[in-house]
């Protein structure tokens, strides 16, 4: 069969997107000096490689990082401490028996990172051809020549971060919000879910993550991104299995009782420490409406061993901040507000709407948890309204909602960035409006005390 002709150097590579991106040694090469990649126009038989680079699911010791392609690929990265490369370590995408062939994504982990550590890196991939199990070939490489870089969490670094919540493919809001993240700067993102909608394919979820319809394409290229899953996330075929976009932790970061819990993290950012967790569906397993295809329930309890561990590891409880993000609501002072148990099919007389306005069940498993091991506040989203609620008597915690995905609303139901950073020994939390470049609401916290 005949093949396609297609760019085979990093020279005619370079070339083709613009001479002046290639790194000179020793020159790093900042956010905002990273050409935008064009996109793939139908019928190009060029680029292999179709999109910057993603980092996700970072941690002191491991990170991950995502692109797209246009051809059945085996993806790599080359990354070291040295600015050049010189030093540069290859790591394949996939896992220890065969690397992870794939004509869509390419997904490595990079594992055995030091913690707080800056790491530069560049993304390639072998274009292979694939016959059967005795006749497969490498017909040609392409290497992005640009050198992006990376620092790892750990306790000496940076406590800050930011959260943006319920995107829902509104690439125009999630434009402008991208926009106000880059100005804030922040080490580490929390994606609060709802990033995607009902989405079908692959391709649904690689314009979405890796190829967004935004100025800056390379938005998560030097900025390490966290997804606590919204509801949303699970819907669809393709976001039934979203770890094909979004990866999941190696095998031996998570322990064999946590298989299925690879979107969970417990993160050390400088002085706080990040749990993430996932409410999973606003509606009962029970309903209808899913045809008996959800286990949320359980799901959810599985989740409580997962916690609790999470909270003895060294790094977590030495913190002297507590910070917990997941996509559904844990706390409504609404006594009619759904809390998500009215079984079986998510009504009862009384209260609305027909689907989880907040998770009961979650609070009640996660939180005692949390509230003992002294979180100051969970940071939540779903409502599409900015929301605080201030710690009260029996909640020691605080309790915060961010907005929703249109920016043509008012700024308390327009999108937000909520930037959390330790000032002066106090871990505050700021709520800005991405639609008028307001401060909403702005709380801080003392160190945490355990019960």
């Amino acid at each position: 069969m005949k093949r396609r002709e297609f760019l085979k150097s990093s020279a005619v590579l370079a070339a083709a997107i613009g001479s002046s991106d290639i790194l000179k040694a020793g020159e790093l090469l900042s956010p905002e000096s990273v050409a935008p990649v064009p996109e793939r126009e139908a019928g190009d038989d060029g680029r292999l490689i179709i999109s910057a680079p993603m980092l996700q699911n970072f941690a002191s010791d491991s990170i991950g990082v995502v692109f797209a392609v246009s051809d059945l690929s085996n993806g790599y990265v080359l990354y070291g401490k040295k600015p050049d490369l010189s030093d540069a370590v290859k790591v394949k995408c996939g896992g220890y028996r065969v690397t992870d062939l794939d004509d869509r994504v390419v997904r490595v982990r990079i594992t055995g990172l030091e913690a707080n550590t800056r790491y530069y890196y560049r993304i390639g991939a072998d274009r292979i051809v694939y016959n059967d199990g005795y006749d497969m070939h490498i017909v040609g490489n392409e290497e992005d020549p640009r050198i992006y870089s990376f620092r790892t969490a750990g306790a000496a670094g940076e406590s800050r971060f930011c959260v943006i919540n319920d995107t829902h493919a509104r690439m125009a809001s999630f434009s402008k919000t991208i926009d106000k993240v880059a100005a804030l700067a922040p080490p580490c993102v929390i994606w609060n879910g709802d990033a995607t909608n009902n989405e079908a394919t692959v391709e649904n979820l690689v314009d979405i993550f890796l190829k967004p319809d935004i100025d800056k394409k390379d938005y998560a290229a030097q900025t390490p991104y966290l997804f606590a899953p919204g509801n949303h996330d699970s819907r669809g075929m393709a976001n039934r299995h979203i770890e094909r976009v979004w990866m999941f932790r190696q095998p031996e970061e998570r322990a064999s009782r946590d298989w299925d819990l690879g979107r969970n993290f417990a993160v050390r950012q400088g002085d706080i420490a990040m749990i993430g967790l996932d409410t999973a569906e606003d509606k009962l397993d029970t309903n209808p409406i899913f045809a008996g295809l959800f286990n949320s329930g359980e799901y959810r309890k599985a989740q409580v061993a997962w916690l609790r561990d999470a909270l003895q590891r060294p790094e977590i409880r030495k913190a002297p901040f507590l910070v917990a993000f997941c996509h559904i609501p844990l706390f409504e002072e609404d006594p009619t507000a759904n809390p998500g148990d009215l079984a079986p099919a998510d009504t009862a007389p009384g209260f609305s709407p027909d689907f989880a306005h907040w998770q009961r069940t979650c609070a009640n498993l996660w939180m005692p948890l949390l509230q003992k091991d002294g979180c100051q506040i969970v940071i939540t989203a779903h409502l599409h309204e900015y929301r605080y609620n201030a710690p009260a008597a029996g909640r020691t915690w605080a309790h915060m909602v961010g907005g929703g995905p249109d920016i043509d609303r008012d700024e308390l139901h327009a999108p937000t960035v909520i930037e959390g950073c330790v000032e002066n020994g106090k871990l505050k939390i700021t709520a800005h409006s991405v639609k008028t470049d307001a401060v909403l609401g702005s709380y801080t916290f003392a160190p945490r005390k355990r019960r």
